[in-house]
């Protein structure tokens, strides 16, 4: 697992809580096509493809509870 930076932590948190790519974008004060371009990185670091997966995957690692 490549190291995922504070903001890409958070943006897999707010994912977790079931939150859309223009929810966590408001929150954030990001365009909801910065948040789909950060979960498509955080993807390729994670080797995840769907939403879940990319939770799961975190949640397995320690990265977020």
């Amino acid at each position: 697992v490549q190291h995922l930076t504070a903001r890409e932590i958070e943006v897999i948190t707010l994912v977790a809580g079931g939150q859309s790519n223009r929810e966590i974008g408001a929150r954030m004060s990001l365009s909801a096509l910065t948040v789909k371009n950060h979960l498509a990185r955080i993807g390729r670091k994670l080797r995840a493809g769907e939403r879940a997966q990319i939770v799961a995957m975190a949640c397995r690692a320690g990265l977020i509870t």
